[in-house]
């Protein structure tokens, strides 16, 4: 609880993965990706409930050795790859408020792909939800300039040309804002926002800007997390 305000953790964590199998057990440093989130929530006791999200008994099995819970499974309708946040966490609050005869004030998301989080980022982010008086916050992180929407171009196998109408008008970085794009680090919304306003960017929407995270997608992507993590390790000793 924070500020009188009871916090319900959810982990999404589906079975099905495409482009890496078995995706959330799969291990980082040793412990599975989604054991790592278990781990994270001990270190945050303002955290009244968290649960893990699944509809496949070997990750339900993971989620709760590492302090978890998974008290129901995912029904099918929620188990495809086109299932938005919004119905998964609609679904795990009404499920947990049922089962635990309690109302939920706000509701955290913490994927298990994000593996470089850590329990300071999630603080902040539900603390800026409650102190800010925000619908939604997301983390953030600065978008580097190479990538940003003028600088991009199509390519349709016969022409190609700026994505912007403008893009052949940006010459230094300098004429670019800044622009951001979801880590993947936290999500903290009010239940307001979720059931009422059925969205997970609400009206009044605020964001905590973190470095760069890497959000596992590919094998690759696993080996670079590794790697980044034993970096960060290495300098916290220096």
């Amino acid at each position: 609880m924070y500020d009188s305000q009871r916090i319900l953790a959810v982990v999404p964590a589906r079975g099905g993965s495409k482009g890496v199998p078995k995706k959330n057990i799969q291990p980082i440093q040793g412990v599975p990706i989604v054991a790592r989130v278990g781990h994270l929530i001990q270190q945050l006791p303002e955290i009244d409930r968290a649960v893990v999200s699944t509809d496949d008994p070997v990750i339900a099995e993971t989620a709760e050795q590492s302090g978890l819970a998974a008290p129901w499974m995912r029904p099918e309708s929620l188990s495809g790859d086109r299932i938005g946040d919004l119905d998964v966490l609609t679904h795990a609050l009404q499920a947990c408020e049922t089962a635990d005869a309690t109302r939920y004030d706000i509701v955290l998301m913490l994927q298990p792909t994000s593996p470089m989080r850590t329990a300071a980022h999630v603080r902040q982010t539900y603390q800026t939800l409650v102190d800010e008086n925000r619908d939604a916050v997301w983390t953030v992180s600065a978008t580097d300039p190479k990538y940003h929407p003028r600088k991009q171009l199509e390519w349709d196998e016969t022409t190609l040309r700026y994505h912007s109408q403008d893009g052949g008008q940006v010459i230094a970085r300098q004429q670019l804002d800044t622009l951001y794009h979801r880590n993947g680090a936290a999500y903290a919304f009010t239940r307001d926002c979720l059931v009422e306003q059925r969205a997970i960017l609400g009206h009044n929407s605020g964001a905590v800007v973190t470095e760069d995270m890497v959000s596992i997608d590919t094998w690759f992507d696993f080996r670079l997390v590794e790697f980044l993590l034993e970096d960060r390790r290495t300098s916290q000793t220096l």
